[in-house]
């Protein structure tokens, strides 16, 4: 063990004592704000220094007074689940002026804070980083006009500033995901999703204007979240003729029997002349060009509003432990920096570098050098792009490409919410790659009964939306009937298989990689598409399903400690799903505040319980009214949600009473979540294109004969990359007794869980983002 500590670098090395903190919000308020600068205070407060709120933004540092007051642990209990911001926001033309900042920068002296965190969108984080440039003069200033004496400039001589980007329109470069964003799209979809069924009883077309006044990626994502018609971004303005276009696609989809149309335009949409496109003009080109009842529906300020998602919650509780250790470990040559996400993987970047390149794109987007401005956004924004592009315009029939391959596409286990989304984007994305498309019903037991029949571009219409699986899913697995599956394989001459599922899918394929010593017609490329909510497959740190399943956890936490509000103390004991996996549990917990989360994965005895219901007793001593507590369903035999219900109504007698929850098969019903909507539809592209390449690779002869390692594959998102990995070279990395993963990403979140929490514990930051520089424009590939 000892030999373990001296390799990872823990945090107990890094020692706030001494230093002051300092937390604003500013520029536009963004859902998950709130969540950060709770995380930043807490972990403030655990490493020793003293953290200060500094209310509305940079007004309130130039004004000081009461706008500056010291943070406790209680004083942002209760923020994590309130949407904008509780310490204010401002936009400030003072702090814009040498005046302005010379102001700030002695109220900031008088305070001893030499530790920004900011929270906010490129300008906030520019004229921070502007404030750092003068800071050395700003003080010699201060000292000249006698405002703090040379010993206090001294004591004061550097400030560090970390940024964490708060913005709705997730148009900072560098990183994958802003503050903000993912609640942003929850209100979309919601409001979308309202808008169909309407829209559908009228045969009505609708025009949705979403936010994003210089970026198009709210428009783009909630299009291909909820399979919009059109969309209109300023990043990709529409050739000349696109009205003649738009009309076209519009009326080809009512021929194909589609009662309705869905046109989402960005407030800052352009054409290729740079000029603006309004939603009013779309309205009047399709009633003079089609005569379609249309409507027109502006989002607003609905989008910044309510309750941030669990996404957001989560993120913004990464970034502001992450933004803490950053300004722990800067010294006075290192940059200005800001705390991101790529891919699942926090890391540092240079702030200048990301505003720089944030700008760039602005300015390309002016030369209209479009293709530079979407490659500037960076990889998820082109991601998504290039599926929206792959699955937006069906050419006729006679136009795409023949392939002659049959692909089959299934879903196997429990149903997870964004499997229909991935299904419908397999299908489609097979047709534009010229297969024919097979829809197998109820998993490999409709397979070996032969319930399998060609499915079209028009019959997955409406599917992103909808939850459940609407092929209908069993946990059959296919070993016991391997020869009637084979023989339907040779019925249908099925070329290739995507299985979309949890566990039981990653299982099936393995059979059937291993039956291909026996029976030939198993010798076919094979992906695995993880969809599950409790995120317990191999290969891959998150599946489709989860968010949803999460964002069901963290309302319902949120209802359930609110209606303790006005009652004296009360602690919640509540049972989430996920079979041995408690990533449900531990990443919910995360999300919805949690005091203690019970899991499988790491062990707990009848003292740990104990000293939780210490714990819990001491800190309702302070004034904290309500405790939250989760319990992985299997997380053990004996100490069952009632027993440790049962413990805590004990122990807790006279000082807090206990209820108890067990949330059941909500967890798994309910429309997806854009996150999963949008996952499932890019990783089935991908899926799709891969097996396309495996075909190609492994025709020989007149037919299809794959039987290596690398053609039965799962299709994972692994830290920052999505890849494709042999489900045998996964068996060792599996514990099949349990069903989950040897080792999980999301088990190094749990110390996060309990510093938030109030628990002493160690955090091995080895792990944390190191400074790295941005990655610029990549040439574009060959292929």
């Amino acid at each position: 063990m000892a030999k373990q500590q001296d390799t990872k670098k823990l945090f107990e090395d890094l020692s706030g004592a001494g230093k002051s903190i300092g937390v604003l919000t500013s520029g536009g308020d963004a859902q998950g704000m709130n969540a950060a600068v709770r995380a930043v205070v807490r972990m403030g407060i655990y490493v020793g220094a003293k953290v200060y709120f500094i209310h509305e933004g940079y007004q309130g540092m130039v004004d000081g007074g009461d706008n500056i007051e010291e943070a406790s642990w209680e004083s942002v209990s209760s923020m994590l689940q309130v949407g904008g911001t509780v310490i204010g926001s401002a936009r400030c033309k003072e702090f814009r002026s040498h005046e302005g900042r010379l102001k700030a920068a002695h109220q900031l002296v008088l305070r001893g804070i030499t530790n920004l965190c900011v929270i906010g969108g490129d300008g906030s984080l520019t004229g921070a980083n502007l404030f750092r440039e003068e800071w050395s003069g700003l003080l010699e200033e201060l000292v000249r006009q006698g405002l703090i004496d040379a010993e206090a400039a001294q004591n004061n001589s550097e400030l560090h500033i970390v940024g964490m980007v708060g913005s709705i329109d997730n148009d900072f470069c560098g990183t994958d995901m802003t503050i903000g964003t993912d609640s942003a799209l929850h209100r979309i979809i919601e409001v979308v999703d309202a808008i169909m069924t309407t829209a559908q009883s009228h045969q009505r077309t609708f025009v949705l204007e979403v936010m994003g006044r210089h970026c198009g990626y709210l428009a783009l994502v909630s299009a291909l979240a909820c399979g919009a018609d059109w969309v209109l971004i300023p990043e990709m303005p529409p050739e000349d003729g696109w009205e003649e276009h738009m009309c076209q696609k519009l009326s080809e989809n009512r021929a194909d029997k589609k009662r309705l149309n869905i046109i989402i335009v960005a407030e800052g949409a352009i054409d290729c002349h740079n000029k603006p496109i309004t939603t009013n003009h779309i309205k009047e080109l399709v009633v003079s060009c089609l005569g379609f009842d249309t409507r027109v529906t502006i989002l607003g300020h609905v989008q910044r509003g309510g309750t941030p998602s669990a996404f957001d919650r989560i993120l913004a509780s990464r970034m502001g432990v992450e933004a803490v250790l950053a300004l722990l470990e800067a010294s006075d040559s290192t940059p200005a920096c800001v705390v991101s996400l790529c891919g699942n993987q926090a890391v540092r970047l240079p702030l200048m570098e990301c505003v720089q390149m944030t700008q760039d794109v602005q300015k390309s987007m002016d030369e209209k050098n479009f293709e530079e401005a979407v490659r500037l956004r960076g990889r998820s924004f082109e991601n998504n792009l290039n599926t929206y592009k792959l699955l937006s315009y069906h050419k006729a029939d006679s136009e795409l490409p023949n392939s002659s391959f049959n692909v089959a596409v299934l879903n196997v286990g429990a149903p997870a919410a964004g499997m229909n989304a991935a299904v419908r984007s397999a299908v489609r994305v097979g047709i534009k790659e010229g297969h024919k498309m097979f829809s197998v019903n109820d998993g490999f037991e409709g397979f070996y009964k032969g319930q399998i029949k060609e499915i079209t571009w028009g019959d997955v219409a409406g599917w992103t939306g909808q939850g459940g699986s609407i092929l209908g899913t069993k946990r059959t697995l296919p070993a016991k009937h391997l020869d009637k599956i084979a023989e339907q394989i040779r019925i249908h001459n099925i070329n290739a298989l995507l299985v979309i599922g949890g566990f039981e899918a990653f299982e099936c394929l393995l059979q059937l990689y291993e039956a291909r010593t026996s029976h030939e017609d198993f010798c076919i490329p094979m992906c695995v598409l993880p969809a599950t909510i409790s995120n317990n497959v191999p290969g891959t740190d998150l599946s489709i399903g989860a968010d949803t399943s999460l964002n069901a956890i963290v309302e319902t936490c949120d209802r359930i400690k609110q209606s303790a509000s006005g009652t004296k103390r009360r602690v919640f004991i509540i049972e989430t799903m996920g079979g041995y996996c408690g990533y449900l549990a531990s990443v919910g917990g995360l999300a919805a505040g949690a005091d203690t989360v019970y899991i499988y994965e790491e062990p707990f005895d009848i003292r740990d319980l104990q000293s939780n219901v210490e714990h819990l007793t001491e800190k309702m001593k302070t004034g904290i009214q309500r405790g939250l507590v989760l319990r992985n369903e299997n997380s053990n035999e004996n100490f069952t949600t009632d027993f440790i219900y049962q413990l805590y109504s004990e122990e807790g007698k006279g000082v807090f009473d206990c209820r108890k929850n067990v949330l059941g098969h909500m967890q798994q019903g309910g429309a997806p979540s854009p996150f999963d909507r949008t996952f499932g539809t890019k990783i089935a592209a991908k899926a799709i294109q891969w097996i396309s390449r495996k075909l190609k690779e492994s025709y020989k002869n007149g037919k299809v004969f794959a039987n290596t390692e690398d053609t039965a594959c799962l299709l994972g998102m692994r830290r920052r990359t999505m890849a494709f990995q042999p489900v045998v070279q996964l068996k060792d990395e599996t514990d099949f007794a349990h069903r989950i993963p040897k080792e999980q990403w999301w088990l190094k979140l749990r110390p996060l869980m309990k510093i938030l929490a109030k628990y002493k514990t160690s955090y091995d930051v080895s792990d944390s983002g190191q400074l790295e520089p941005v990655t610029r424009v990549r040439p574009k590939k060959a292929d």
